[in-house]
């Protein structure tokens, strides 16, 4: 990894590599995409049901899925009559918790859902942990797929100091950005403006911003929150991701 002061300069690094006959491959930066639901889904089955001579392996469960905005996970268990015995409840939990790694859309982490146990049954010899954390991950995919999913990108809060003259030039730049100007305050000659902007509408700014002020503009971006992706740009956002996936 090489680090530098602005794209001029690691351009000037990696030529330099390329005299010493190093090979550099260069990729954009990855946007940290999530995936969560909108919807509800309800009683979905999951069945982890196997025989291969001697002990075989048994795990069900059903679960209710729904959104949970304030929280990343939440995990709760409503069984009753020990249709799902107690020491496999933490497997359950675990098997979801591994399943959020990797959603059914396009393979990015999964967030802010709920998932309550609500039932299953188990086998007296073939039940194990592993059964019931495979027939989670059964149950937590099919939910996924009922509960509409969606995408959601991160959304920075930017803050851009530039000549007073550049300031409409910004403004409009940030539009074509999917930005939203916040405010603007007045620093002297310069103009302080608040807006905010998806992360992968960012990742060219300080050469924009270079090019739009002549290098008389500076700017700063935090997180801020994450945002569901307009339809059009999460399919392709999806689709790119599916065949980077399929390549490997």
């Amino acid at each position: 990894m090489i680090t530098g002061v602005g794209e001029a300069h690691l351009n000037i690094i990696i030529d330099r590599l390329k005299k010493f006959n190093v090979e550099v491959e260069t990729t954009d930066v990855k946007v940290p995409y999530r995936e969560t639901i909108r919807g509800v889904a309800k009683d979905v089955e999951g069945k982890h049901k196997k025989q291969s001579g001697g002990h075989g392996q048994y795990g069900h469960v059903k679960i209710d899925m729904e959104p949970d905005p304030d929280n990343y996970f939440t995990f709760e268990e409503k069984i009753f009559g020990g249709s799902v015995p107690k020491q496999y409840i933490p497997a359950v939990e675990k098997g979801m918790r591994e399943s959020m790694a990797e959603g059914i859309l396009a393979g990015f982490p999964v967030s802010n859902i709920k998932i309550t146990l609500t039932d299953g049954s188990y086998h007296d010899v073939d039940s194990s942990e592993m059964a019931f954390k495979i027939a989670a991950n059964l149950a937590f995919k099919k939910a996924c797929e009922q509960a509409k999913p969606i995408l959601l990108e991160p959304v920075m809060d930017v803050d851009i100091l530039v000549p007073d003259q550049y300031m409409g030039d910004i403004m409009g730049d940030m539009n074509t950005k999917r930005g939203r100007i916040m405010g603007m305050e007045k620093h002297g000659n310069r103009q302080l403006i608040h807006a905010q902007a998806p992360l992968s509408e960012l990742h060219r700014y300080s050469i924009d911003l270079k090019s739009i002020t002549q290098g008389r503009g500076k700017f700063t971006m935090k997180f801020s929150r994450y945002e569901e992706v307009p339809q059009n740009i999460a399919e392709k956002v999806i689709a790119q991701a599916k065949a980077e996936r399929a390549a490997e």
